[in-house]
């Protein structure tokens, strides 16, 4: 992969976001290549599909995250192997993909075939319309007042230029991609075991500590609580609401899908405290002039916890912010529980971090009829937690931190690593459709073998992307 040549020689591409492509590639105006399908479902009955930013189309049914489902399907839109399904609100997104499926898509997509002897180029084009370069073009021939409503007509689709390689090198690079893409995905998904397995081990850790202590021999006493068991003697068992001042709660204004800049103001998006971590840039900046309510400024020590979201996993996520470099405020879908001087923040941050808290905020959110992947905040208030004496708090959070601190040096580390051979990929999908680099002594040299073992193996594996990075189109 990283010994690959350019081609022999290159011409200007005609296009304002690429400069050259080799000699004998051509572009094609989307109208010259597809045709737009609108066929439409008579019993409702067809397998639901939805459109991933990461994943292309993909049945619903292998997506974690929780979607609309109508009443009926009659009516709805129909694709088939082949066709590129658009999500037209989210194209600029790269909300798009060639389908592998018959089945029923929102009547809100786009259905676009190949025609003119381009039927075999389904696979070059799902690399080529999905890849970075094509972005710009997508983003710019979509058309709306705010960039969360761009949409992408018909008509703007089908006046796209369309880079196309002659037939014999669109195989070699659709067989080349295919390849390359499976070992990084493999790469990652093996990466992503890893961390599974990591923070299996720090989870145990950290659930044995807020819930038994320090102290191997110390005595035990039942808790009162069927599903917790014993805890230390000494320790209580106490609802949120009693150690807790106050529960703040934000709003839900119009904002941008922008990172704030330093004079400007943010709203906090229900992503920003996944899996136990703060990620300031889960964000949506606002207006200039738009009014800021004092009391719902994040700071610096504020526990913040998700509300809802997509995926039933992430609700009830909980971090603590330990540094802001942006100005923000709170969003209806985080609470932020301000606790009383007796409760160490970081030991309550652990303890919402555990075992026996998932378990309350799994209940919470099967339990609240109509509610899905919501938590409801007298469910919040409800729950139980094991409080030890504010000293051994100080001292559990102590031991927490030293011995959870390499665990998490490689986990981070990891998800480094992951961040990179995204990148990677990327990079090299975007070279390789625009004829940057020439594969095709490289797809020629492979066997056939080596190609069948890929399939096996990645056939064995589960999606990489975790659910806090998908985002669905």
């Amino acid at each position: 992969m990283t010994q690959l040549p350019t081609y022999p020689a290159y011409k200007p591409s005609g296009l304002p976001w690429l400069e050259e492509v080799p000699e004998g590639w051509t572009s094609l105006r989307g109208k010259a290549i597809f045709k737009i399908i609108d066929i439409r479902s008579e019993t409702g009955s067809e397998e639901l599909l939805t459109v991933s930013a990461n994943d292309g189309v993909v049945p619903r049914r292998t997506k974690t995250v929780t979607m609309f489902m109508a009443k009926s399907y009659v009516g709805h839109k129909l694709c088939w192997p082949g066709d590129l399904v658009v999500n037209s609100l989210w194209a600029w997104m790269q909300g798009l993909g060639v389908s592998k499926y018959h089945g029923l898509i929102s009547s809100a997509y786009s259905v676009y075939r190949p025609q003119n002897g381009y039927e075999n180029y389904a696979r070059y084009f799902d690399y080529l319309l999905r890849s970075v370069v094509y972005k710009w073009e997508l983003l710019t021939r979509s058309k709306g007042v705010w960039l969360s409503r761009l949409q992408l007509l018909d008509s703007a689709f089908m006046d796209m230029p369309i880079i196309l390689p002659p037939p014999a090198e669109q195989l070699a690079i659709t067989r080349y991609l295919d390849h390359a893409t499976r070992r990084i995905d493999g790469a990652i998904r093996a990466k992503r075991r890893l961390i599974a397995l990591l923070q299996e081990q720090k989870q145990a850790i950290i659930h044995k500590a807020v819930t038994r202590g320090l102290d191997p021999n110390v005595k035990m006493k039942d808790s009162g609580v069927e599903w917790l068991g014993e805890v230390p003697e000494g320790w209580e068992v106490r609802r949120l609401r009693t150690i807790v001042k106050r529960i703040d709660q934000g709003i839900s204004p119009l904002a941008e899908g922008f990172l704030a800049d330093h004079n400007s103001w943010a709203v906090l998006k229900s992503g920003c405290v996944n899996r136990g971590i703060f990620r300031e840039t889960e964000h949506k900046k606002l207006a200039k002039d738009f009014e800021i309510d004092p009391n719902i400024v994040v700071n610096i020590g504020d526990v913040l916890t998700s509300r809802a979201s997509g995926s039933p996993s992430l609700v009830g996520s909980t971090a603590k912010v330990e540094c802001l470099n942006y100005h923000l405020i709170l969003s209806d879908k985080i609470f932020r529980p301000v606790f009383k001087n007796f409760i160490d923040i970081d030991f309550i941050v652990y303890a919402m971090n555990s075992r026996y808290y998932r378990h309350q905020v799994e209940q919470a959110i099967s339990g609240a009829e109509g509610l899905a992947n919501n938590l409801p905040l007298s469910s919040l208030k409800g729950f139980q937690f094991v409080i030890p004496p504010p000293e051994e708090q100080s001292r559990i959070v102590h031991y927490l931190k030293s011995i959870l601190r390499n665990l998490d040096t490689t986990i981070s580390t990891t998800e480094h690593q992951i961040a990179l051979l995204r990148e990677y990929r990327t990079r090299l999908i975007a070279d390789v459709v625009t004829g940057k680099v020439d594969v095709r002594a490289a797809a020629a040299g492979l066997t056939e073998e080596a190609e069948d073992k890929l399939e096996e193996n990645a056939a064995l594996q589960t999606e990489e992307e975790p659910a806090e990075f998908d985002q669905d189109a």
